[in-house]
């Protein structure tokens, strides 16, 4: 089969045209940047899922487009949002049932659900993002979802919960330097609360059981094995040999501290994450398990290996030059005033 991934140069895009390269497929990425390591029988073609001509000649004799191109949480894109990740979605929608594409997959976010509620999320649970981030996201599923119904093409949409991995910087880049200088591990609130992550090579498996299953369906991804936030960074922080505590921050006053941070363009955490992670956040993965996926990292074994990766490669880590937000370093703003008090 010949696939085309938007977005084939970040983190799970990447991943993924490995992965169906690995399969004998033929695969061409599409993204704004190339990743110089990429396997020279993988196309590389430079275009933005807003130029809507280049998009419509990327669809060429394509049978499946994985649509991964978007702005991610911590790039505080504002309005851009929008653009990329609803009108961008309208975009490579359209253009692949004009060209006739078979089916799509949709990468979308756990921020769609917003504010995340008590107990675990399952298919029912309403969609109800608080910011921008979010509702850019919910949006995109939306056109998506209408696009796809009326070309009768297969629309797969899923939501990974927050991905570890070899290879992953971004706001864990933070949390792993912190670790290795032995300086404290905030949390918001107790961090007494169940918190779920997922494995990239997990979530690639799941991808590709759902390609290869060809059904229409939203699926929300994580671990099966997680403990709690604070917990789960207890045993990282044993793992590492660190002399690191994790300590309690009080919440109303942290997320407007962190809010106006946010405002003033200071810090690297934006609304999606000071509103959002001194809440319980975790998937019901019962469906997926059922349709016989098997994860196979707990919370404890990503995050023990995304750290070993980052020691072995902090030298290279911290002169990544990626444009994507998530495989390459984040600038810790005013974060880093309180790492030199920690």
């Amino acid at each position: 089969m010949r696939h085309l991934i938007t977005g084939g140069s970040g983190f799970i895009g990447n991943l993924a045209a490995r992965r169906l390269r690995e399969h004998g497929d033929e695969v061409r990425v599409l993204d704004l940047w190339e990743d110089r390591s990429r396997p020279a029988d993988i196309e590389f073609v430079n275009c933005s899922v807003l130029d809507r001509d280049g998009v419509r000649a990327a669809m060429r004799d394509v049978d499946v487009v994985h649509h991964n191109a978007a702005l991610v949480a911590q790039t505080d894109a504002g309005r851009d949002y929008w653009n990329v990740n609803v009108e961008g979605t309208r975009i490579v929608c359209e253009e692949a049932a004009s060209a006739g594409v078979r089916s799509l997959i949709h990468v979308s976010s756990t921020a769609a659900y917003g504010i995340p509620p008590s107990g675990p999320i399952t298919a029912a649970t309403p969609l109800r993002p608080v910011e921008p981030y979010g509702k850019s996201k919910r949006a995109g599923e939306e056109v998506a979802e209408a696009i796809c119904t009326a070309a009768d093409m297969t629309l797969i949409t899923i939501r990974p919960r927050a991905t570890l991995g070899g290879g992953r910087l971004g706001i864990f880049q933070i949390l792993f330097e912190w670790i290795s200088e032995n300086r404290a591990v905030y949390v918001i609130g107790s961090g007494n609360i169940k918190f779920q992550f997922v494995h990239a090579h997990d979530l690639m498996d799941f991808y590709m059981l759902a390609l290869k299953a060809g059904r229409s369906g939203t699926y929300n991804v994580g671990t099966d094995r997680f403990g709690t936030l604070r917990h789960d960074l207890e045993a990282l922080i044993r793992y590492a040999g660190s002399t690191s505590k994790v300590r309690s921050l009080p919440t109303a006053a942290t997320i407007n501290t962190l809010r106006a941070l946010h405002w003033l363009r200071v810090s690297p955490l934006v609304p999606w994450h000071y509103l959002t992670y001194h809440k319980e956040c975790y998937f019901d993965v019962e469906p997926l398990l059922a349709m016989g996926w098997r994860p196979k990292y707990s919370n404890e074994a990503m995050l023990q290996e995304s750290y070993d990766w980052y020691r072995q490669s902090a030298k290279v880590a911290s002169t990544v030059t990626a444009k994507s937000p998530h495989r390459a370093p984040l600038k810790q703003g005013a974060l880093w005033l309180l790492k030199m008090i920690s």
